[in-house]
């Protein structure tokens, strides 16, 4: 075997003998799309203006937040709450065509301005609307995407590592795209932690023209119903939740986690293997291929602790984990730990705290 033979091929660009083409050079800055919809930007946006500042802070480059929408004067008052959150400058393309999200004319904004100002990097939330526009700018801009990253960072040819598991969450890859730009990832809800608010810190305003008509737009807003009435689940955004697996036994043993839940004021979450068995609707999943939360609190409550599962709510301030087998993995990353039946344990804590509870009230 020579010496050659021998080493393993090293990672990178080089490896692959592939340079940078000399067109792709003049392509930097850090873009963070900001979903901003009747007036609200979506939280997952301004945590992704926290990942983007160090992103862009390790390349030496700017941080710009890219805004849609019908209202110029709104956009500008959205783009004073992303300069607070880090962002240098902010892309507004302000139309009547842009008022509501439709894929085709956000995707011909989008492309025009990456084509014209040229961002290293585009970040997108992985909500709804952000897959469905990040799929379609990626696509006609020929480049790559990485969904529902976990982790983001710059290598050492400033390119950027993005990071997602794989294989059903057993396994995690990191993703280079080398030769394209701009390089194209989505984050989901939580999985960044939000950044500190800076009040009164400002950033340049680039406003872009919109050359689009209506006439032109294939498909059309009849009108728009707000869910935040109805009652799906809101897991990501939920202070405390609650959450059992199959160490609970049975569909209705789920009535406990639900209870502890209400008397806590959180929402009630489960894992995969609960769904697959129709103990719970999809909405309540909890992990890589459900929900990522960030609680202050986490109860996990009959749940062994797979990488599946770990990654959806490692986040949390808190985790207390209720398990009969002492050598579960969630007692690998949980803060507390309790060894002892859940079905048994949870209706304790749920008197407990109710009177707990009722007693803090009367005080109050």
């Amino acid at each position: 075997m020579t010496e050659s033979e021998a080493k393993p091929p090293s990672a990178g660009r080089a490896a692959s003998k592939k340079k940078l083409p000399e067109h792709l050079l003049a392509y930097r800055h850090v873009w963070v799309f900001i979903e901003y919809e009747h007036g609200v930007i979506h939280p997952v946006s301004l945590e992704l203006l926290g990942e983007g500042r160090k992103l862009a802070a390790k390349l030496g480059v700017e941080l710009a937040a890219v805004l849609l929408g019908g209202d110029e004067r709104a956009l500008n008052q959205a783009a004073a709450t992303c300069f607070e959150h880090g962002a240098d400058l902010a892309y507004i393309a302000a139309s009547p065509v842009l008022s509501a999200y439709r894929n085709e004319p956000y995707t011909k904004v989008m492309t025009e301005l990456v084509e014209g100002y040229k961002p290293e990097i585009l970040l997108l939330g992985a909500t709804n609307l952000g897959r469905d526009l990040a799929g379609a700018v990626a696509t006609t801009l020929l480049t790559g995407l990485t969904a529902d990253c976990t982790e983001l960072a710059i290598d050492d040819e400033r390119s950027l590592a993005a990071t997602r598991p794989t294989f059903g969450g057993s396994l995690l890859c990191t993703i280079h795209t080398l030769n394209y730009r701009p390089q194209m990832a989505t984050v989901r809800p939580r999985v960044m932690p939000m950044p500190a608010r800076e009040p009164g810190r400002s950033g340049r305003v680039v406003v872009h023209p919109v050359s689009l008509v209506e006439e032109s737009i294939l498909t059309k807003v009849l009108s728009f119903v707000s869910d935040r009435q109805s009652q799906n689940a809101q897991l990501a955004y939920a202070d405390v939740v609650v959450a059992g697996g199959l160490g609970l036994r049975s569909a209705e043993n789920f009535a406990l986690i639900k209870e502890l839940a209400e008397v806590l004021g959180g929402e009630y979450g489960c894992t995969r293997p609960v769904v697959q068995r129709g103990w719970l609707e999809p909405e309540r999943q909890i992990g890589q291929t459900g929900k990522t939360i960030r609680p202050t609190l986490y109860i996990a409550a009959g749940i062994s602790g797979a990488i599946q599962h770990r990654v959806g709510v490692e986040g949390a301030d808190l985790i207390v984990a209720i398990n009969t087998d002492p050598n579960a993995r969630i007692f690998e990353f949980s803060h507390l730990g309790v060894i002892a039946d859940a079905v048994e344990l949870l209706p304790v804590l749920t008197r407990a705290f109710r009177q707990r509870l009722q007693v803090n009230r009367q005080a109050g």
